[in-house]
């Protein structure tokens, strides 16, 4: 199964504040906010919504096609890609423009304040979705992330026309996006995935109901935090799936894109739809461990020692060929 996952490409710069933001927020002063943080520490680390799932992907096997935009900066980034089992063929360089940057504080209750600066994914709207199809053979699956704005709605409109089924995943874009949008991009969706807050923020801009978006998408995969994820479609029953014991909480960043690269790959594998859920909270489970999108290690025997920990010898039967 051949997938493609536009998306950011972009370096994080990860600080952590040692205090509570609730703490320095004034009720009545909220809409004159100035505060500055001292942090303790800062990591530069590689990440984007659309590099950390195809590196997750990767690394369970599944080679990815990343079809973003990076920089002239962009030749380390993508030699690390490329060992880690991505194809960066479909990478589109900017000539004049940095690979974006996020820059984000998580403080001691891991609730976090960020900012990104778009830089090269402001081209990837210039990337054309046939190319990377006649390249490769053909595309099975187009997980459309946040991304560039009107790429997300090119890309979007883009599998319309060619059949080519496509995953909706707004992610941190739903903020600066309308309802008018936010309808063109879900409507029919094989896959929507969103986190909790989102998943309201989509009711709330598009006006249609849970039951109304539903019936517009394939099915509708909302994450739960701690909880999980839940797999809804319509006339089947609601998959709900936990999350494995946690050995330590490190850092919550790209915790959403590990869980999409595992779930994809258990598309790829063509395993249930309740084993794919697993195998994304598994690997989402290990990048909470660690800090950094892109630094946990995928050792397969501790992988499946914790899965079958967690869901039992029967899952783990099924997972197990496709890892090794």
């Amino acid at each position: 199964m051949r997938i493609a996952v536009t998306g950011s490409i972009a370096t994080d710069h990860l600080m952590t504040f040692p205090g509570r933001f609730a703490d320095q927020l004034v009720a009545d002063q909220l809409h004159t906010v100035s505060l500055s943080f001292l942090v303790d520490n800062l990591d530069v680390r590689r990440g984007g919504v659309g590099a950390n799932i195809a590196f997750g992907m990767g690394q369970l096997g599944t080679r990815p096609i990343l079809a973003g935009a990076a920089g002239f900066d962009f030749d380390e980034y993508r030699a690390w890609l490329d060992r880690h089992g991505v194809d960066t063929e479909s990478v589109r360089i900017s000539e004049t423009l940095h690979t974006a940057r996020f820059v984000c504080t998580t403080d001691a209750d891991h609730n976090q304040i960020g900012s990104f600066y778009t830089g090269a994914m402001s081209e990837a709207r210039l990337i054309e979705l046939k190319t990377v199809a006649d390249r490769v053979g053909g595309l099975d699956l187009v997980l459309i992330g946040a991304d560039d704005p009107e790429a997300m709605l090119r890309h979007t409109e883009e599998c319309r026309t060619r059949g080519i089924p496509f995953a909706a995943d707004f992610s941190q874009q739903i903020a600066r996006m309308d309802g008018d949008e936010i309808r063109i991009l879900l409507d029919g969706a094989t896959y929507l995935f969103s986190n909790e807050y989102e998943k309201g923020l989509i009711e709330t801009k598009t006006g249609w109901s849970d039951e109304e978006i539903l019936a517009k998408v394939g099915h509708r995969v909302t994450t739960l935090g701690s909880r999980g994820v839940r797999i809804e479609r319509v006339g089947e029953p609601v998959i709900e799936v936990g999350c494995p014991d946690e050995e330590r909480k490190a850092d919550p960043t790209g915790v959403g894109d590990a869980f999409r690269a595992g779930f994809l790959s258990g598309l790829a594998w063509g395993v249930s739809l309740e084993r794919a859920a697993q195998v994304g909270c598994m690997l989402a489970t290990l990048v909470i461990e660690t800090v950094g999108t892109q630094e946990y290690q995928l050792r397969r025997a501790h992988f499946m020692e914790r899965f079958t920990k967690a869901y039992g010898d029967e899952a783990a039967a099924e997972v197990q060929g496709h890892l090794s």
